[in-house]
């Protein structure tokens, strides 16, 4: 069986369901609310482990009431949490979720400075087991090292390459295979027009380059031709969690070989799925469902 490491970040997600995002002040009633475990790399690990390979969480967390249910989540859904780094009286992060009635999400995320960026501990760590690694952007420190270690060990990596105060072209850079979201793409690379954005992001890494679109599928390039792929129609529920998820299926696609167009039709059908359900990880579907899904979009 297959083997893949997750690396990043674990959050605790407090999701609130309303009619639409506020654009104003004032005070507002929620119609549901959830409390489920998040992060991007947490979030593609258990992707990953519901399509039925072996995962490792690698990532920090504290020794608080949240914590402890991340941990507790992350088991439950078979991933691996023995290499997660607890630290001592320290809080975990969080995120605020607001959902409106289309499925589209507003997040406001909480990293906790708690959770030390110190790498050293990850020295003890066998990366020679995986088939390949997967890191969120959110933990650079922790993307960088294993990035690094996976090249040493001729092992793929996917670089969950979103948003994020620090830049991330060292991190593109080390990376075989960066996975953009939109977002993080034009802010990167200082665009406003995602396929002159994409293709400066190319030059960046001798890997490959994709952006998600959402609804409207995923982009990339190989050897300076750009291709696309669709976004499949679903019914959408909750967007919370479907690029993460995306991310995870890539993983988990390139990880058992398939061609990268068949990567590509794989994660998004995976993350479609995803959305036609409440919070970001119950809709993840099982490999079976997802095959299903694909035979009969071919009919």
């Amino acid at each position: 069986m297959i083997k893949i490491a997750c690396v990043g970040i674990a959050v605790q997600d407090r999701i609130y369901y309303v009619n639409d995002i506020p654009k104003v002040n004032g005070k507002f009633v929620a119609n549901d609310y959830k409390e489920i475990g998040g992060g991007p790399a947490a979030t593609a690990a258990v992707a990953i482990a519901k399509l039925g390979a072996k995962v490792d969480f690698i990532g920090r967390v504290g020794d608080d009431g949240a914590g402890q249910v991340i941990l507790s989540e992350l088991a439950n859904y078979g991933v691996n949490t023995s290499l997660i780094k607890v630290y001592a009286n320290a809080r975990s992060s969080q995120s605020a979720i607001l959902v409106d009635k289309h499925g589209e999400r507003l997040i406001i995320n909480y990293p906790s400075p708690d959770l030390l960026s110190d790498t050293k501990w990850l020295d003890d760590i066998d990366f020679s087991s995986y088939d390949v690694i997967l890191a969120d952007v959110r933990w650079p420190e922790g993307t960088e090292y294993c990035f690094k270690k996976a090249k040493q060990l001729n092992i793929p990596t996917v670089l969950d390459a979103d948003v994020t105060p620090q830049d991330i072209k060292p991190l593109v850079s080390l990376s075989s295979h960066a996975a953009f979201s939109e977002p993080g793409l034009l802010k990167m690379t200082a665009q406003d027009e995602v396929a002159v954005a994409l293709k400066q992001a190319q030059k960046s890494t001798k890997g490959q380059v994709y952006v998600t679109l959402g609804d409207k599928g995923c982009l990339w390039l190989e050897e300076a031709n750009q291709y696309w792929h669709k976004g499949f129609k679903v019914d959408v529920v909750d967007t919370t969690g479907a690029g993460d998820v995306f991310h995870g299926a890539f993983a988990f696609a390139l990880a058992n070989g398939y061609s990268i167009n068949k990567v590509v039709e794989f994660a998004c059908a995976v993350a479609a799925l995803k959305c036609t359900k409440a919070g970001g990880r119950a809709g993840i579907p099982s490999i079976k469902q997802v095959n299903e899904f694909l035979t009969e979009r071919q009919k």
